[in-house]
């Protein structure tokens, strides 16, 4: 397969910001890509680094599990990120919680860390929970614990430039949480052999109550792997995807045949055809990819920025945009039945 027709969808995003299909959802085929793996999409522009690691990693011979965990792992290293790892923004009272999840598509395993404090990076806690426990999910202090078993150390998470923006808040009680203050990190990856992982790390929404535990560890809410159809992954406020169990449903359409794209469009307008919120004010966010190694996104409002990164090829694409407008819903628990 060659590069125009495998970027040609997230091409004419780019470059002419033409809509994508958003009515009738005519979406042209990718062909199929031989020689051209790993793959990996992640949500945000600061996905781009954190994909162009993973690829190194697994070119270098590891796994697609290793590219996955060293990838998110940059991110969580990033101190200018105020929403994952080290410099994300802590709760009401200070504290930095972070949530994680890794799935591995072959053997369809998975590890979950949630509210895990003090502890950088979340992403390698939760392998470590697929890998060495029976368990799925472990939370709080239960999670610490397992962690520093597992010579995990402990660290101060929250940068001096996180706690001024903690405690200006604090002074106004703001009702709203800051911009810019849930852009989990979301990436899924396909290898040349055809298997398939994701991994899924956050500091959760600012200012959130303790203990609150977002979409972003919940295998099905924010990262869902099936080895036999595709991957995905979401971004934004978590509620609003966790009550859709929506990285799942992303993957189901693409199992009725939808092109990863259309799967995360077609995602976002059953969400708001349910939800009482209007569209624009849902603030969520998909990438998916496929076995066939096609892959899309999609995201209410204006959309969101997505990073794509294969042998020869690293870009930041801007993802297909649902608004009101262009799906004709303003919100209010409009059904709609899946085929």
């Amino acid at each position: 397969m060659n590069f125009s027709s495998r970027c040609s969808l997230g091409t004419l995003v780019v470059a002419l910001s033409l809509p994508v299909f958003v009515g009738d959802h005519d979406l042209a085929a990718a062909d199929d890509l031989a020689n051209d793996y790993p793959l990996f999409v992640s949500t945000w522009p600061f996905g781009k680094p954190a994909n162009e690691l993973a690829l190194k990693t697994v070119v270098g011979g590891g796994v697609l599990l290793d590219g996955i965990e060293a990838g998110i792992r940059l991110t969580e290293s990033d101190f200018e990120n105020a929403s994952v790892g080290i410099g994300g923004l802590p709760n009401r009272r200070g504290v930095v919680q972070l949530d994680a999840c890794i799935m591995s598509g072959k053997g369809h395993q998975a590890g979950a860390v949630g509210a895990i404090e003090g502890i950088l990076h979340p992403i390698s806690v939760a392998r470590r929970v697929m890998e060495k426990t029976p368990h799925v999910l472990l939370v709080g202090q239960g999670a610490q614990d397992f962690a520093l078993s597992q010579g995990f150390a402990v660290q101060q998470l929250l940068t001096s430039k996180a706690r001024r923006a903690w405690e200006q808040w604090k002074a106004k009680q703001l009702a709203n949480p800051p911009e810019g203050s849930h852009d989990t990190i979301a990436m899924v990856g396909l290898d040349a052999a055809g298997d398939l992982a994701g991994g899924c790390s956050t500091s959760g929404l600012a200012y959130k109550l303790p203990g609150r535990v977002g979409d972003s560890p919940l295998i099905g809410d924010g990262l869902y792997v099936d080895n036999e159809i595709g991957a995905a992954g979401a971004t934004g406020v978590g509620e609003n995807v966790l009550r859709y169990c929506g990285s799942f449903l992303v993957v189901e359409y693409m199992r009725q045949g939808l092109h990863p794209q259309e799967a995360c469009i077609k995602t976002i307008e059953r969400i708001a055809r349910l939800d009482p919120l209007n569209v624009d004010e849902l603030f969520i966010n998909f990438i998916a990819i496929d076995k066939k190694g096609r892959f899309g996104a999609a995201g209410t409002g204006e959309g969101f920025q997505y990073s794509v990164t294969y042998p020869g090829y690293s870009k930041v694409l801007k993802s297909a945009a649902l608004s009101s407008r262009s799906v004709g819903i303003t919100g209010g628990n409009q059904p709609e039945s899946v085929k």
